[in-house]
């Protein structure tokens, strides 16, 4: 089965052709662990998930890596703003050492409500801060930096096809900055050694002296530590190509002297109905948790996701989730009904499926191939086989369905609210309603009558 995907760095769907016969090398942009990922974030890292489980599916073999950034990223891109680290710290009262500890496992946990494959590395930026010195001593030796102000910085005029990602437009797209140290605008710290940010924890020893490296660094030093100085695939969210992504290239190349990654993949936003995406920075964003306050299990949120291109913008709404969840709980207990015998996978469905997400993962058209496979005439036990390796990309948790045994006090609740519906008695509903999460289990309500399930 041929892969189709999407290069940004080409700006054309292209053959997926891996380095090495059978092996894929895949980078993955992780989170800063100043605070826990919102729902927007965690799109990007579902479309990853779903293209790990496409290259899976066609029988490569996939070592992923993923860092953590726990040092170094400033609230601009483009260094500039303040230290978000230190912005944690001082809003939990707590050193950045103990707000990296707290939020990476956060964000693991999230990973795993969300039913994302773990990548084969972490990488922390503290950990590889040898890498990084290294990475900058071989671009000083090749002249690509110079020092001011006590900072050392990438000469991006000695970088010939600088912006080549984006298509970057120096004239019309020159980034404004207040950084006079910097030769040009587009330049970028390497390594900080003195800048506003007295209170930094985070310090080393290093030939350029004592200080902390740039964000940008640190993904090419740990991506080439694990993967090599070439490799096949980098990700992330869409907002990391201007910048981020573009100095990692920059920087990358400049050290290596060839060309460093083959696939540049970035995902949309999640945007909100007032059209802006959703941002840690105006305090107005939503988490998992919330979510989960708001009755919405995580998976429900993965198959909203997947029923967009992750090419594509995807509007939130509280609604939207809600026709997610019941389509979940549909195919959820279609699943329970066929659940049973071992049958056989339907090589014609299977094809149709492979073909639709192998197509620069079209999980739309994946989605309505699942539910093709429900409608059909095959036995239950070949539907139920087939839908099982449909999940293998999907990742909706299909093997793992178990039927729950509802308590009688929770029917006898349910029944009450269902009553007190049926007579338009709203703040009864409500009140039971409430009991009846109190116990573990989340009412919905159906044409027929409600639904029951565990919360």
């Amino acid at each position: 089965m041929v892969i189709i995907l999407y290069n940004t760095l080409t700006r054309k769907k292209e053959p997926f052709k891996p380095i090495v016969k059978g092996n894929v090398g895949l980078y993955t942009c992780g989170p800063t662990v100043y605070h826990y990922a919102h729902i927007g974030n965690l799109r990007s890292f579902i479309f990853e998930d779903v293209l790990k489980r496409v290259l899976l599916l066609n029988k490569l073999k996939v070592k992923h890596v993923m860092n953590i950034t726990d040092v170094g990223h400033l609230t601009s891109d483009s260094d500039e703003g303040e230290d978000k680290m230190l912005k944690g710290a001082r809003r939990e009262k707590k050193t950045v050492w103990e707000v990296a500890e707290f939020y990476t496992k956060a964000f693991q946990d999230d990973l795993k409500k969300l039913n994302i494959i773990s990548p084969n590395k972490w990488a922390k930026a503290t950990d590889h801060i040898k890498e990084q010195i290294s990475m900058i001593q071989t671009l000083e030796k090749k002249g690509f930096t110079y020092a001011s102000g006590g900072n050392v910085y990438f000469d991006t005029s000695k970088s010939k096809d600088y912006g080549k990602l984006t298509n970057l437009d120096f004239e019309s797209k020159a980034r404004v900055s207040k950084d006079k140290n910097k030769k040009n605008q587009h330049d970028f710290v390497l390594w900080f050694t003195k800048s506003k940010f007295d209170s930094q924890e985070m310090k080393w020893d290093s030939p350029f002296g004592k200080g902390y490296p740039g964000w940008h660094l640190e993904c090419s030093a740990m991506a080439s530590k694990y993967l090599g100085e070439q490799f096949d695939i980098h990700c992330g969210g869409m907002d990391l190509a201007p910048i981020h992504h573009t100095n990692e290239i920059a920087q990358s190349e400049g050290a290596f002297g060839k060309k460093w990654v083959n696939y540049w993949l970035h995902s949309e936003f999640l945007v909100l109905k007032k059209g802006e995406k959703m941002s840690k920075s105006s305090g107005d964003f939503l988490t998992l948790s919330v979510l989960g306050e708001k009755g919405f299990d995580p998976l429900v949120y993965r198959y909203f996701c997947l029923g967009t291109s992750y090419r594509n913008p995807l509007m939130y709404s509280e609604d939207a989730l809600v026709s997610s969840g019941n389509a979940l709980r549909k195919l959820y207990d279609k699943i329970l009904e066929i659940k049973g015998t071992s049958g056989k996978v339907s090589k014609k469905h299977l094809k149709s499926f492979t073909d639709a997400v192998s197509d620069d993962l079209n999980t739309p058209k994946g989605l309505a191939v699942m539910w093709e496979v429900l409608g059909s005439n095959l036995k239950d036990a070949d539907k139920y086989a087939t839908l099982l390796e449909f999940d293998s990309v999907l990742g909706l948790g299909l093997k793992s369905l178990k039927k729950e045994k509802i308590p009688t006090e929770v029917v006898k609740l349910a029944k009450e609210r269902l009553a007190a519906r049926n007579s338009k008695e709203w703040a009864k509903s409500d009140k039971l309603r409430e009991k009846i999460r109190g116990l573990g289990w989340d009412i919905g309500d159906t044409k027929d009558g409600y639904d029951l399930r565990k919360a």
